[in-house]
């Protein structure tokens, strides 16, 4: 038996035979060529079939998995067009180079750029160049469109997915009746990869290594993600534990499910709301699903990604109004743009900066650009009268903020009165405290808003000074530090003397070792996946947290 260790980013136990993929990767050769223009020409049409391509991907992939996580392809779309790659190949063809050749070059210098940068999220998207070059490549050399992704699905039922990397492409068109997990070589917890297999909940375990190449077809693989352990070949006690782990899985989320219908309340009475985190109409479903009280964060800046200009209040109306109309009265709080930092949209041209995540992002881009917010605010609120709407502004640090952010709402409001739209006056306005600052003066914020929602994320991150998605610093990124629940706790006593509601999303909200004693701070409502939403349900239901100052939430 042979034991390999990594990283598990998406949970769950998987026994079945490997499946190695070893994708061809296309080396371009330096030739040169008498006339540019025809080389051109065919660099031209290969790239329009790489954009038409990405977008059936995108439209494929949307139905299956969600616009959310969908957009990688209009991502890579963008890639493809980016004018600065598309220069660098119109110079070496003109330079009388062969199109491989410049697509080649072209593409490692825009990797080059992103590995160069501080943020971990951002040198990940050289993974994305490539993959892009690579599709580029394929069409050039006419190969078959992404042959060997479909190399391995639709009859391999039961099969381990091993390769040394999996592209987004190929990931998203893992059939999960088919495929029951995957072990790279390589990957992050912060890669397209890892996302999308959370999302289609195919466990996964990344950052095996040169350990790869022992693993040979066909050989029995026992994958536990929880733990990042893959046994090659596993010996009898093993398979026989892990076997068992599998029916203790699927027992515990059979018992699950007597909680879908049950209220969020504490053995000794204290009842909370368990909402769900959603990135679009197509999370809707698997909101309800789970059972969830609500909508707790709904991440509109999906709305604006993966795109080549921002979504006009029409298209954010539509999807506003489907999402309350299915929840019926359920409350849905949409939390406003939030792009910068690893969420990106080219369009607003953004400038480049050296830490992007203390720079122009979230509010700042909205007090900056009045015009996204404000079309976004008369969206919401003409979507406002299809059911039970609450917004919240992302990434506050000053009372000056909320008061200009309120104004402008103000103002889309006095704009539809006088073209006579209906809209509810009865929108709760709330915002998140995502930074000590606004922890340090929640006491003034919470007389100015209607509720709070602590990003545990970023304030986890802001507090304890580390990028959250720098793989290298996992192991200082700590959520039950003193200094971030000292900061929780003092909004929440914020948020009880103002006599308003306080929620929490982020990680934390789902940690159910930290549940009771968030139950004990006072937090009324936690947002959390979809996935996590009955397990904490059941921690709640099962816990006693003894004397807590009530407070009715409206």
């Amino acid at each position: 038996m042979l034991t390999l260790h990594g990283k598990g980013v998406s949970g769950g136990v998987a026994i079945g035979k490997a499946r190695l993929l070893r994708e061809r990767t296309i080396r371009a050769t330096r030739g040169t060529v008498e006339d540019a223009a025809a080389e051109w020409a065919r660099f031209e049409k290969a790239l329009d079939k790489t954009v038409e391509e990405l977008e059936r991907l995108y439209e494929w992939s949307r139905e299956r998995v969600g616009q959310k996580d969908a957009q990688i392809f209009s991502v890579h779309a963008m890639i493809a067009q980016d004018e600065d790659l598309v220069s660098v190949v119109r110079h070496e063809i003109h330079s009388k180079n062969n199109a491989e050749y410049a697509v080649s070059q072209a593409a490692d210098a825009m990797a080059a750029t992103f590995l160069a940068m501080e943020d971990a999220y951002m040198r990940e998207r050289a993974t994305d160049v490539r993959d892009v070059a690579q599709r580029i490549l394929r069409h050039l050399v006419s190969s078959t469109e992404n042959a060997a992704a479909a190399s391995f699905v639709g009859d391999k039922q039961g099969s381990i997915v091993c390769a040394e990397d999996l592209s987004p492409a190929q990931t998203v068109q893992l059939d999960r009746r088919e495929v029951l997990a995957f072990v790279t070589a390589g990957g992050s917890s912060n890669s397209h990869t890892a996302i999308l297999s959370r999302t289609m909940a195919i466990p996964a375990v990344v950052g095996v290594g040169e350990g790869l190449c022992h693993i040979r077809e066909g050989a029995v693989i026992a994958l536990d993600a929880d733990a990042g352990t893959v046994y090659v070949d596993p010996d009898a006690d093993t398979l026989r534990r892990l076997r068992l782990r599998e029916q203790q899985h699927a027992h515990a989320r059979e018992l699950l499910q007597k909680y879908r219908e049950r209220e969020s309340r504490t053995l000794d009475g204290h009842r909370v709301e368990i909402c769900a985190n959603i990135g679009g109409m197509e999370d809707v479903e698997e909101a309800l699903a789970s059972g969830a009280d609500g909508i707790g964060l709904f991440r509109s800046e999906f709305l604006f990604l993966g795109r080549e200009c921002a979504p006009s209040e029409e298209e954010q109306l539509a999807v506003y109004r489907q999402v309350l109309e299915r929840m019926g009265d359920r409350r849905v709080v949409v939390r406003t743009l939030d792009v910068g930092a690893d969420k990106q949209a080219p369009y607003l041209g953004l400038p480049h900066e050296e830490n992007p995540a203390l720079g122009l992002r979230a509010v700042r881009i909205s007090l900056t650009h009045p015009e996204l917010f404000l079309t976004q605010a008369r969206a919401l609120l003409r979507a406002s009268q299809y059911g039970r709407l609450a917004v919240m502004f992302p990434f506050i640090t000053s009372m000056g903020e909320v008061e200009a952010l309120c104004e402008l709402w103000h103002k889309a409001q006095e704009e539809l009165r006088a073209q006579g739209v209906l809209f509810s006056d009865r929108v709760e306005q709330g915002i998140m405290i995502e930074t000590p600052a606004a922890a340090l003066i929640s006491d003034r914020l919470a007389n100015m808003v209607d509720f709070f929602s602590i990003g545990s994320n970023d304030l986890t991150q802001y507090t304890l000074a580390l990028d959250r998605q720098n793989a290298a610093l996992e192991a200082f990124c700590d959520s039950h530090h003193e200094a971030v629940l000292r900061l929780i706790r003092h909004t929440v006593e914020s948020a009880r003397r103002a006599g308003i509601w306080v929620g929490i999303c982020g990680e934390m909200g789902a940690d159910l070792s930290l549940t009771e004693e968030l139950l004990r701070m006072g937090i009324h409502e936690f947002s959390v996946s979809p996935p996590s939403v009955l397990p904490l349900r059941e921690k709640v239901c099962t816990s006693r947290i003894g004397a807590l100052v009530e407070m009715k939430k409206e």
